[in-house]
């Protein structure tokens, strides 16, 4: 009988084989780079994004199969604008160079790049002029697609090599080959929605050109992390903070099944959840998957501490103090802990080291615990750091998470307490809260909450005068908001047709006592923010 091998040398195993084929995305600043690497995960195809100003040896060491360069906001006729690093063309793997990523290669590699009055920006069409593997099965050549151009130069001379494949009003060099060097640019976007057939063209590109097999799956992802977090924990106890969002829930049960009973859930309630969730957390964790649980109802000390505060950033500051405080004591009681776990999405180690070398400045002080005293001494365990939110979401259902958790809204940190404009009251919670629930049941029951990023309601410190029957009211007004949104940094408003505003309105004035007048929010962002605080 042979000895069971160790969890690192499982790990390592584990690892060789998920992310044998890689691909390595160059980000030069575009606002859309992660799309490119959410398209080809999407493909099975496992790949990580850094800054085009990462060192040889380092990409040498990446080993990727293939190398996708981004676009990006700068000129390259500037003589101070990125560069692709010389060792991308020397790997001999493919590379595809993407709008600004297109230019720059064409540049260094001997060809010419010009500032051009005529500019393209949004929906464009390109003439498929030449056939090539970057289109196989998808264009063929005398077609005429669609796509999402971004860019005012242009390429205006091809390096040695290139040949055109596709043009477009705009650029005549939409679409270059160099099939005996497997290097390919594109001046439009293909990772975005507005390019129809753009992740087929980024498919054939990783598994055709590069040759990737697609073996990056989230069972496969599942099973290696499992193994690295028996590396890395041994025998030692974690705390995690969990608050029954999609990041802190698929963080505890993924570490859950790792280690069991070595993880103790801290779950504070502050009091401002919507109606139900403590509930439903406790039940969800304790119940559906034992997790060790603690469940701290803390609701009148931050009510306490709120009571009279109107400005909003005093709030969230307030609520993060007294968070950390209240976790570090649960945490205390028990004995201190080795580890502690946390949320922290592919996104966030991606903005800690940005193209342009600066540290992340978005810090999620409540979900993912931060700030909590040096004095814990504990080492983070970050299960999820690999993925996007989408990925996470996956995960969870991978794990047998309820959809209800999994496909849930995003919901900030404060909760109820940045809806509610001025001072915060338990009356005023309960009243927001009753509001919530009628506009999200009547959201789910049109079949609509897959479709919005985050819907929600807001108390206004408003008073209105309203008529109900033969009566004058003189009560508060709310507001609805509801948007659609990739990644919560841009959003637009969700288009509800009036019957169902109508349908909302008609019952939360019937049936939450103390609203006599309903609002929809129409604000994208920007200028809007999501929230109201």
């Amino acid at each position: 009988m042979t000895d069971t091998p160790p969890a690192a040398v499982v790990a390592d195993q584990l690892d060789a084989t998920l992310h044998e084929d890689r691909v390595l995305i160059l980000d030069f600043g575009s606002q859309v780079t992660q799309l490119i690497a959410r398209r080809v995960r999407e493909s099975g195809v496992y790949c990580e994004i850094w800054p085009f100003t990462a060192g040889d040896e380092r990409i040498r060491a990446f080993r990727p199969r293939g190398v996708i360069l981004s676009g990006g906001p700068a000129s390259v006729t500037e003589d101070a604008s990125p560069r692709v690093p010389d060792t991308v063309f020397a790997l001999g793997v493919p590379v595809l160079g993407i709008c600004y990523g297109q230019q720059a290669m064409c540049l260094q590699l001997g060809g010419a790049v010009e500032t051009h009055e005529h500019r393209e920006f949004g929906r464009a069409h390109v003439e498929v002029v030449e056939d090539s593997a970057l289109l196989r099965g998808t264009w063929q050549r005398g077609s005429r697609e669609q796509v999402w151009m971004s860019h005012g130069d242009r390429v205006t001379r091809l390096p040695p090599g290139f040949r055109a494949v596709a043009t477009s009003e705009g650029a005549p060099f939409a679409i270059i080959a160099d099939e005996g060097r497997r290097l390919y640019g594109v001046q439009f976007h293909p990772e975005v929605v507005h390019t129809p057939h753009g992740a087929a063209l980024l498919r054939n590109f990783t598994h055709d050109v590069a040759g990737c097999s697609g073996t990056w799956t989230m069972a496969g992802f599942r099973e290696l992390e499992i193994a690295r977090i028996r590396a890395q924990v041994g025998k030692g106890r974690v705390i995690c903070g969990l608050s029954g969002g999609v990041d802190s829930s698929v963080a505890a049960v993924l570490i859950h099944e790792a280690i069991g009973d070595q993880l103790t859930c801290i779950f504070v309630d502050h009091g401002m959840l919507r109606a139900g969730e403590a509930e439903e957390v406790v039940n969800t964790f304790r119940g559906r998957f034992n997790i060790r649980l603690i469940h701290r109802d803390a609701s009148e000390l931050f009510l306490r501490e709120l009571e009279g505060v109107t400005d909003p950033e005093i709030k969230r500051k307030t609520i993060g103090r007294l968070f950390i405080e209240v976790f570090d004591a649960e945490a205390q009681k028990l004995g201190g802990a080795d580890f502690l776990a946390q949320g922290t999405l592919y996104p966030d180690v991606i903005e800690s080291v940005s193209f342009t070398g600066g540290p992340s400045v978005t810090i999620k002080s409540h979900h993912n615990v931060g700030g909590l005293p040096a004095r814990m001494r504990m080492s983070l365990v970050e299960p999820l750091r690999e993925l996007f939110k989408d990925e996470v979401r996956v995960l969870g259902r991978e794990l047998g998470i309820p959809e209800h958790i999994v496909g849930r809204h995003p919901f900030p940190g404060p909760g109820l307490a940045i809806r509610i404009p001025g001072d915060i009251t338990r009356d005023k919670l309960d009243l927001l809260r009753r509001v919530d629930t009628v506009f999200l049941e009547e959201i789910r029951a049109a079949g609509l909450y897959d479709a919005i990023w985050q819907a929600f309601a807001v108390l206004l410190p408003v008073r209105t005068v309203g008529v109900m029957g033969d009566g004058r009211t003189y009560d508060q007004a709310c507001a609805l908001r509801a948007v659609t949104s990739t990644d919560g940094m841009t959003a637009d408003v969700y288009p509800f047709d009036m019957g169902f505003l109508n349908r909302v309105a008609g019952r939360i004035v019937n049936e939450v006592r103390g609203i006599n007048r309903v609002t929809y929010d129409i604000t994208s962002k920007p200028p809007g923010t999501i929230e109201w605080e």
